[in-house]
């Protein structure tokens, strides 16, 4: 039976690579922000990195290019608890990449086993997402391409937390998320084209939800996830205070070049301020001359 993946046009596959950029983007100023942060605060901006990029950049991709997959003559319907299911496995799998190489000494080996684990399961969020699918007919898939979408999606996972570990700031972020839609929609569209359909010679009732009704729930599910990324990256306050009245979001590495310096001995202090003067002792932590 025939298929269209690109019922209405070039509409859905561009929302799909804007929203999986869009993701990518958030995800990577998160991961940014968490390596200045100590174990606690960088665990959260990991759990929010992980809500964007498996959230955004990856779950609601797959389904606003899922808007525009047809077949000819066949209803199509989604099973409400498959494809929460499979929204769970996409933030899951991103968080435990992103746990894997964001604690501790970065290192090859962490970034490829974390890119294994979190391309197995993002391909694992695909077919579970494609099993969602209610429809009158029989799918079929081409295993070599299942496989060549399997392999995408460990690449792309594996390339995308090399970024998250390496990616600081400025135009390298907005580039590392243009690279990192491609190898999403990538993998997507090969899982997509290794599918092939034809007529159940016993149909049964359809049951389900129907695609469009996706629309309002992935406008609001981006929407939430921009205000709550904004809020944090504007105001640090609910991610990094810890209640003890210190300057929050002041990053590790700061914190610990000042501990360093205080308690560099001071040299011997000459002149009118001799000694005993604090301001003298001061000074002399952080390597300043006094003035005579």
């Amino acid at each position: 039976m025939p298929i269209d993946h690109f019922s209405y046009g070039a509409v859905t596959p561009t929302l799909s690579y804007a929203l999986s950029v869009l993701g990518s983007l958030l995800g990577l100023v998160c991961t940014a922000r968490a390596r200045a942060m100590e174990t606690k605060r960088r665990a959260r901006w990991l759990l929010l990195a992980a809500w964007s990029i498996g959230g955004t950049g990856i779950w609601v991709m797959h389904f606003m290019a899922m808007l525009g997959f047809s077949v000819a003559g066949i209803p199509i319907r989604y099973d409400l608890a498959t494809t929460v299911a499979s929204w769970i496995t996409a933030v899951v799998v991103v968080g435990i990449g992103l746990f894997i190489v964001g604690f501790g000494q970065p290192n090859p080996l962490k970034i490829i086993m974390g890119g294994v684990v979190t391309g197995l399961g993002v391909a694992a969020m695909h077919y579970t997402g494609m099993a969602a699918m209610r429809m009158p007919a029989i799918v079929h898939y081409d295993q070599t391409l299942v496989a060549a979408s399997i392999a995408i999606a460990v690449v792309a996972a594996t390339v995308a937390l090399w970024f998250t570990v390496t990616v600081r700031r400025g135009v390298m972020i907005l580039v590392s998320a243009l690279v990192m839609g491609v190898a999403v929609n990538g993998m997507h569209f090969t899982g997509m084209f290794a599918m092939s359909v034809e007529p159940d010679p016993q149909p049964g009732p359809v049951t389900g939800i129907m695609p469009i009704y996706f629309v309002a729930p992935i406008a609001l599910f981006v929407i939430l996830v921009v205000i709550v990324l904004l809020t944090a990256l504007i105001s640090r306050g609910g991610m990094d205070d810890t209640g003890s009245g210190s300057d929050s979001g002041t990053d590790v590495l700061t914190r610990r070049l000042l501990a360093e310096a205080a308690q560099r001995p001071a040299p011997a202090a000459t002149g009118a301020g001799g000694p005993g003067r604090p301001g003298t002792r001061i000074a002399g932590a952080f390597g300043v001359r006094p003035s005579r």
